[in-house]
């Protein structure tokens, strides 16, 4: 039961530089079969010396020098292959010397303030054009040099260049020549390999600068279709996480990207590629990381009701409880991935009980979670604490009557209360949190520092408030079963540590009272509702 507000997924992360693929080499255009790989008439020596000469200071007029003769080469290259089709010895060493000049284009990176100027020349219909290169080396040579002008660090400090060059990109279909470019690259090629690697890195460079990137690239484009195609194998590499990390970027802040590859039966691919690891853990923390990143993109696809929809005719919820029950790596991200789809749909939850998850919940529940050297630490522990919490909130919502309601209940009298006890335990907690980090702020509104109630209200949620109106939710719900050993059970807990049942009412109120419209209107009164009742009840 998250508020999507609390749903976000992980900031762009930096690359560590032994996670990416080598930059290719320049390319051996056509290979004479002795060492020093004879390109078009230049020995390969020869043509790294010239790619290497001193470029000027770089300025306007460096710019368009650059520019100028990288035109009369592509001019040059173009004739060639059209006068003789079929000779590649009278057209090769245009394309070495086209290779060369993209290879000193690269130098505009240290000077995006430029980019502007570059636009304005009227360049990138140019450089784009060579993306659809008979020769894929050229194509592998224009992606690295986007990449290059499009890097993050290059752009930092840049916004307004930054954004002219990503629009003029954009509006000359780099991302459809981009895409039609992955789709012929080969993984078996080194240098291929790494283009692949560079065009993933060049798109979410523009998705940085530009954020509607994300839902165009998926509007004109087959890349969900790559993505999915790629990590759905079986063999770990460094391409197939960074295609995860893309796919969660692709996800996380668009409904139109969730439900289209929803409709790409993208819910059960996503579901096989996890299930790799129902029994297993991953060899590498950069395995790990996909590993997360596929559950983020899970998380993600859950958010539409009708994906909740095929999450569970797929049996997502069945491989959850598997992957619990394994007690492996994922074992956290099982949970989160449960309480997205439970979330306010209720055949989820459903779903859940008849399959004889109560007892999987309940152990995580009363902490019995599986330890490693990850998990000992106290954020995780922390964390899968809130998540339980979440998805024992998420059952309550879902299931409002019947026999699967009666099962749930019946596991909070079992063993002498014990669950209530730790419900107990968590509630006051959290509260103590909570209370603490109010008089703090308070202290602050002392000391001159002024924040407005809703910033006073976040900071709250952020210290535990959420979780502990979660925990005030659940106790609704048990008080309002009207079983008396469960209510005389809280009541004394209370009592013992000092509290009584007007501070679980103020919790339920400060909720009540914050409801967002994130849902709609008619979703916020029927929540109010239900509230209401708690409260009227204790």
């Amino acid at each position: 039961m998250e508020s999507a507000s609390s749903r976000g997924q992980n900031p762009k992360r930096k690359r560590e530089a032994s996670s990416l693929p080598p930059s290719h080499p320049p390319p051996d255009f056509f290979d004479n079969g002795n060492d020093d790989h004879y390109v078009g008439g230049i020995t390969g020596t020869k043509a790294v010396e010239k790619s290497q000469s001193a470029v000027e200071a770089l300025d306007l007029r460096t710019l368009k020098k650059l520019v100028l003769s990288f035109e009369r080469r592509y001019k040059e290259n173009i004739e060639a292959r059209l006068k003789y089709p079929d000779q590649p010895d009278r057209f090769s060493d245009s394309e070495v010397e086209l290779h060369l000049e993209l290879e000193k284009l690269r130098v505009l990176a240290g000077g995006p303030e430029l980019y502007p100027d570059l636009v304005n020349l009227n360049t990138i219909p140019s450089i784009l054009g060579l993306l659809t290169h008979d020769n894929t080396d050229i194509a592998v040579d224009v992606v690295q040099l986007l990449q290059d002008l499009t890097d993050e660090d290059v752009l930092e400090d840049n916004d307004e260049p930054a954004r002219v060059l990503v629009d003029a990109l954009v509006e000359n279909n780099v991302l459809e020549l981009l895409v039609q470019n992955l789709q012929r690259l080969s993984e078996t090629d080194a240098d291929e390999m790494a283009a692949i690697y560079t065009t993933l890195a060049t798109i979410e460079n523009m998705i940085e600068v530009k954020p509607a990137v994300a839902e165009l690239v998926c509007e004109r484009t087959k890349l969900l279709r790559w993505l999915l195609g790629k990590i759905k194998v079986r063999e770990f590499d460094s391409n197939k996480q960074y295609a995860s990390e893309i796919l969660a970027i692709l996800l996380q802040n668009s409904t139109a990207n969730q439900k289209k590859l929803g409709q790409m039966n993208g819910v059960d691919m996503v579901l096989q590629a996890v299930a790799m690891y129902k029994s297993k853990d991953p060899k590498s923390s950069d395995e790990e990381e996909m590993v997360e990143n596929l559950f983020d993109c899970l998380c993600c696809l859950l958010m539409p009701l009708e994906n909740k929809e095929r999450f569970v005719n797929a049996e997502g919820v069945e491989l959850m409880i598997i992957i619990m029950k394994q007690k492996k790596s994922a074992y956290s991200s099982a949970i989160r991935a449960l309480d997205f789809a439970m979330t306010k749909y209720p055949p989820a939850c459903e779903r859940f009980v008849d399959v004889l998850g109560l007892k999987t919940a309940f152990s995580a529940f009363m902490g019995k979670i599986p330890m490693s050297k990850k998990n000992k630490k106290e954020s995780y522990q922390e964390e899968l604490e809130e998540r339980i919490v979440s998805l024992m909130a998420s059952l309550f919502g879902g299931i409002l009557r019947g026999t699967r309601r009666e099962r749930l209940l019946s596991k909070f009298v079992e063993n002498e209360c014990e669950k209530i006890d730790r419900l107990m335990e968590l509630y006051i907690r959290y509260s103590d949190r909570v209370k603490s980090e109010t008089k703090r702020m308070e202290q602050l509104e002392v000391d001159d520092i002024e924040m407005d109630d809703e910033e006073i209200y976040n900071r709250k949620l952020g210290f535990g408030l959420y979780t502990l109106q979660l925990i005030a939710i659940i106790l609704g719900h048990l008080w309002c079963s009207e079983h008396q050993g469960m209510r005389a059970r809280i009541e004394l807990l209370l009592k013992q540590h000092k509290l009584s049942k007007k501070d679980v009412k103020d919790v339920l109120q400060e909720y009540h009272d914050n409801i967002g419209d994130l849902d709609g209107p008619e979703e916020k009164e029927r929540a109010q509702s239900r509230i209401q009742k708690f409260i009227s009840a204790l």
